[in-house]
């Protein structure tokens, strides 16, 4: 399973340039989600980023399709009110691209547009959607069976859910409030990755 991190659009750029550079070797992906910021602030950002040594093939930079065509980075992740995957896909078919989804159906309009990954959620309560009734694994379960795209589950995960997640199918999980938050960003960082080395040596 993947681990995929999210920055939270709280941080300054100092702040968030000293954190990932920390964290970046404990996560597979960094998806830079600031949504505030200009394409010129997000341009900054990670090329600082990769300055400080974080892998290009690491960055997924979201809705700025011409920031992530202009870095080389890993890909772009967009959502309902971005680009179309298959605009994207016709247009920069080089880009890995991400889709973020909550229902069903527009999963499965997202695999056929040409997604290459899907992001679901949120599947447990959490603070950032508080009063929002969450997916559930059983949503989950029949969004993996359906799809033949890698499905990243979002939304209030711990490393202790890693098991009922990887039995739903999820090919990975993405963090943000969990790691970003933390007082400690490196250890909860690599919490989450002993806890997915540990699930992998599990499966065998």
């Amino acid at each position: 399973m993947q681990l995929h991190l999210i920055t939270d659009g709280k941080k300054t750029k100092e702040e968030l340039v000293a954190i990932l550079s920390e964290v970046h070797e404990s996560v597979d992906f960094i998806h830079v989600r600031e949504k505030h910021r200009s394409a010129q602030e997000v341009f900054e950002l990670v090329d600082e980023l990769i300055r400080s040594g974080v892998q290009p093939g690491k960055v997924i930079i979201n809705d700025r399709v011409d920031v992530a065509h202009v870095l080389h980075v890993g890909g772009v992740q967009v959502a309902y009110h971005s680009l179309g995957v298959s605009e994207i896909r016709r247009n920069f078919p080089e880009l890995r691209i991400g889709k973020s989804v909550h229902s069903y159906e527009e999963a499965i309009q997202a695999e056929i547009d040409g997604a290459d990954f899907i992001l679901f959620g949120h599947i447990y309560s959490t603070s950032s959607k508080e009063g929002l009734v969450p997916k559930g694994l059983m949503e989950l379960k029949k969004l993996t069976k359906s799809l033949k795209v890698p499905v990243i589950a979002i939304g209030g995960i711990s490393p202790d859910k890693l098991q009922e997640l990887r039995a739903s199918g999820a090919a990975g999980i993405a963090v943000m409030s969990g790691i970003m938050d933390a007082k400690d960003n490196v250890r909860a960082a690599k919490a989450f990755q002993a806890a997915l080395l540990a699930e992998k040596e599990e499966i065998g």
